[in-house]
């Protein structure tokens, strides 16, 4: 089931931001090897529950845990 997937996918999202802090998006893609759409989809998930911060830097926007 779908939801599953990107609750998994979001999982790994909270903990690689736990551990590693602030990142970018292309940057937590390649770092956890989700697929793009599913890692965008579960930072979605995550954003919804309000569990990112996220800042402009220059042209890179930078996600990370609140």
């Amino acid at each position: 089931m779908m939801n599953d997937e990107i609750g998994e996918a979001a999982g790994l999202i909270w903990t690689y931001l736990n551990t590693r802090g602030e990142a970018s998006v292309t940057r937590m893609c390649k770092d956890t090897m989700l697929e793009p759409k599913l890692c965008q989809r579960a930072i979605g998930w995550l954003a919804k529950e309000n569990k990112l911060g996220f800042r402009q830097q220059g042209r890179t926007e930078l996600i990370s845990l609140l």
